[in-house]
């Protein structure tokens, strides 16, 4: 029967097992949808807590606690780790029933299309667990009221997994767990909003993995939490730390499946690993439990359904069974394993008082109905036995986050200048739809990360001296700061990369450092600053709205269509010759009404321009005003670029007519 209790669940699945007997009476017990906690008490010196991070999300308390409920594990406030949100309390008819202090409290986001956390962490595997308890906080019973209720998450740059909660118990409380590779100093969880309902967190945990352990999670894929099972008899529904030293979720089996046919095995014998294996580091309290049949059983079959959060089709899911044989008799116990009608482990005997961990090499399996039979073979004489089980879903890690360094540096700029954009959350760059505003990114290089080729920040009200950080980007190309308020002098920027920088309309009043004035000069950089009181001291050519360099690049960009429109053009004049020569006093103007030539003229920054021409690569022509290159708009177009060069602008008044 299933159970009636208010308790954690798990929303991504169900999980329901089923037995034969050689009599072929078939035993389908109740899915598992309703889960329980209590208090893990374990004896001794509980393992250390190094590196665990706990967020208790909404609460404004900022001293740190201990939940009664979790022996050894500190919460603080999630304040400091985001920006933005709104904070609150779940309905009061639900305090009472919360698995967890931190469950009490949340904070919402209304507001951005991405909000995201940013965990403190070193490089290498870390868990990390979202918990949500929607708990009614809005009084809107969104849960309940019939209408979608779903956001997503993601897991640095990459998408993780959605959270569903559209028809979910308002006192329920889910999670969510990836293991994942730290790139750097830094992780960061963001909630993404769909548009069905208000993204909101409860809290937040990030765990440190020994860099051994679950070797198929790399830079490149991780793995979402699908189910994690302990088998035999548990006290506990959640097991979780001190008795897994990482604090792994392990749900507790036997507290829906407990009757006959089952039987429950354990022994306080030691069930050890093999020296060197710390692959999966099962906590030795867990092997010591099992589960089997009566001996006129011969298989049961683990099934963890998909539920609404996942598609079934496009399911990947990595097994992992784990086997110590705990019976104190020496008989034969021999099975096969199996995902869904596919053959993993033929033959398999579980090795006595030993960890085996049995699993595909990393290998994800399409399996659409997240079922696992294991099956007595003619030769045993004992039917299956299970200790422990994990499953999880791939999640890609396709999207390369920025350079390291050019995020530290737009940190760095983000906090001197004290700026709040609303979308300046997560990585700078990646992925590229929730990009910053004001960036421009370089994704050319395949398998490189991201690097930030223009920063533009003008009208951004920045007030101050001009931060260093800005020119410590290696890549950075174009900077524009003009119209804001940015007073003193200009540093002496070793800047090799950038190529314009627009300080003009500030009130920048001290001289220019030599390291810029030289680069300008040469004709390397384009330095704008009009409208400063640093014009008052300097030569005009600088300064002035008409730009004056030894070298000036002066675009033209001529579309297709532009030769479109001549070729009609030079059609409409040939028929006006041919039909004035025969008299016809047809009024030719409206050809000219009916078909105007169109110029599509456009702006582009010399940054643009070299991805349009590929660096310049290809030279189609000559002429009088400079060098014409071959190029492709972003839209596939191919263009040509003419680069003027020449003293001045002003001395090729020729130019100008010949682009128009």
């Amino acid at each position: 029967m299933p159970l009636a209790c208010n308790a954690l669940q798990k929303s991504k699945s169900a999980m329901a097992i089923i037995s034969s007997a050689s009599t072929k009476l078939t035993w389908i017990l109740a899915p598992l949808l309703v889960l329980a906690t209590a208090t893990i008490r374990v004896h001794g010196q509980p393992p250390s807590t190094s590196g665990f991070i706990s967020l208790d999300c909404g609460n404004r308390n900022t001293t740190p606690y201990t939940d009664s409920s979790i022996r050894g594990i500190q919460h603080q406030s999630d304040v400091g780790f985001v920006e933005g949100g709104l904070t609150h309390q779940i309905a009061a008819v639900y305090m009472a029933g919360a698995p967890y202090e931190s469950q009490k409290t949340l904070r919402s986001f209304p507001n951005g299309s991405r909000n995201c956390y940013t965990l403190p962490s070193t490089p290498g595997k870390k868990l990390v667990r979202a918990l949500f308890t929607y708990g009614d906080y809005d009084g809107l019973n969104r849960t309940m009221d019939g209408s979608p209720f779903l956001f997503g998450l993601h897991i640095g740059a990459n998408f993780w997994e959605a959270v569903n909660l559209t028809s979910w118990d308002p006192s329920s409380t889910i999670w969510k767990e990836v293991l994942t590779v730290a790139p750097g100093g830094s992780v960061s969880v963001c909630l993404i909003n769909f548009g069905t309902g208000t993204p909101f967190v409860s809290a937040l945990e990030l765990r440190p993995l020994q860099d051994s352990m679950y070797p198929f999670v790399n830079s490149s894929v991780s793995i979402s939490y699908f189910r994690r099972i302990r088998f035999g008899q548990a006290t506990d529904f959640i097991t979780r730390y001190p008795l897994d030293p990482y604090d792994r979720f392990w749900e507790g089996w036997s507290f829906s499946y407990n009757t006959y046919p089952w039987m429950t095995l354990n022994t306080s014998s030691p069930v050890r690993r093999l020296p060197g294996d710390n692959t999966f580091q099962v906590p030795e309290g867990i092997l010591q439990q099992a589960s089997t049949l009566d001996t006129n059983y011969s298989f049961f079959e683990i099934n963890v359904a998909v539920g609404p959060n996942l598609d079934a089709k496009n399911l990947q899911l990595l097994p992992i069974f784990h086997f110590a044989e705990i019976n104190i008799s020496n008989q034969n116990r021999r099975f096969d394993i199996y995902s869904d009608n596919d053959l993993l482990f033929p033959d398999f005997s579980p090795s006595r008082f030993q960890a085996d961990s049995m699993h595909e090499n990393g290998q994800f399996l399409h399996n659409p109905t997240a079922t696992f039979l294991l099956n007595k073979t003619r030769s045993s004489r004992l039917p299956p036995l299970i200790n422990a089980f994990e499953v999880y879903s791939l999640v890609r890690m396709d999207n390369l986050t920025t350079d390291a360094d050019d995020v530290n540096y737009m940190k760095e700029v983000k906090k001197h200048y004290n700026l709040a954009r609303i979308n300046w959350n997560g990585d700078p760059c990646s992925p590229r739809e929730y990009s910053w505003e004001g960036l421009t990114c370089d994704y050319s290089k395949r398998n490189q990360n991201p690097r930030i080729v223009a920063v533009d920040l003008s009208t951004s009200g920045l007030k101050g001296g001009l931060v260093i950080s800005f020119m410590n980007m290696a890549s950075l190309e174009n900077l524009d700061l003009s119209h804001n308020n940015l007073t003193g002098a200009i540093p002496d920027y070793q800047i090799k990369s950038l190529k314009v920088l627009d300080l003009s309309y500030n009130q920048l009043d001290g001289p220019i450092p030599d390291s810029i004035l030289q680069r300008s000069q040469a004709g390397l950089l384009d330095l704008r600053l009009e409208g400063n009181p640093i014009c008052s001291k300097v030569k005009d050519t600088y300064c002035s709205n008409k730009k004056k360099k030894t070298s000036t690049v002066l675009i033209a960009v001529i579309v297709p269509v532009v030769l479109v429109s001549l070729l009609v053009v030079m059609g409409i004049l040939w028929k006006l010759y041919w039909k004035g020569k025969s008299g016809d006093d047809e009024d030719y103007a409206m050809y000219e009404e009916e078909t105007p030539l169109h110029i599509d003229i456009r702006r582009f920054t010399y940054a643009e321009l070299k991805l349009i021409t590929n660096n310049f690569q290809s030279i189609i022509g000559k002429g009088g005003f400079g060098i014409v290159y071959h190029g492709t708009l972003e839209n596939g177009d191919e263009v040509a670029v003419k680069v003027l060069m020449e003293t001045s602008i002003a001395e090729s008044t020729d130019f100008l007519p010949e682009v128009q």
